[in-house]
């Protein structure tokens, strides 16, 4: 049985070539509703309670105030943020340079990327919501933040880089199975 429905938010407007984690960036409003509709539209066919988990982020809480215009309950939860790359967010790749990003790959796990929050503090945070959330729970969160519940889930605590899982499609559905 799965017990997390999970949603990565839609695509942001404006941030090609620059690190976005905590930064604030928005969504078009008619993908954010889109989303919307195909949570609400799931939750219907499979009989789910009307109760949706975002970010606080605006890519992920306009997708949650969308569904609360429709009756559901939405419940923000700074948990479910990205990575916090510190200061790195926000801004140009090209500007952070090839030295730093070398340097926190080489510590993957344990290194903070400009500073921020090391991926074994972001796979912390995940694995304690993902023990409180109750089963069949709507969610709408980051990349970031999806990567870290596939790999508690799978018990992987990603030591390089590429052991990181790919991120999932802007919009995509993510379902895990019960109790991580």
């Amino acid at each position: 049985m799965t017990a997390f429905h999970a949603w990565r938010h839609p695509r942001p407007q404006h941030v090609a070539g620059r690190c976005i984690g905590r930064t604030d960036v928005a969504v078009d409003r008619r993908k954010a509703k889109r989303l919307a509709h195909r949570i609400r539209a799931a939750a219907r066919r499979e009989g789910w309670a009307h109760v949706v988990w975002s970010s606080p982020l605006r890519r992920c809480a306009d997708v949650g105030r969308w569904l609360a215009r429709w009756g559901w309950r939405h419940r923000i939860d700074a948990r479910l943020c990205e990575l916090d790359f510190g200061d790195w967010d926000g801004r140009r790749w090209d500007d952070i340079g090839a030295a730093p990003v070398d340097a926190w790959c080489a510590d993957f796990l344990h290194g903070a990327p400009g500073g921020g929050e090391s991926v074994a503090q972001l796979l912390s945070r995940c694995r304690a919501l993902l023990h409180e959330l109750p089963a069949q729970a709507c969610i709408v969160a980051h990349a970031g933040w999806l990567n870290a519940a596939r790999c508690v889930h799978d018990g992987v605590a990603p030591a390089r880089a590429a052991d990181w899982p790919a991120a999932p499609a802007y919009g995509a559905r993510v379902s895990l199975p019960s109790r991580v």
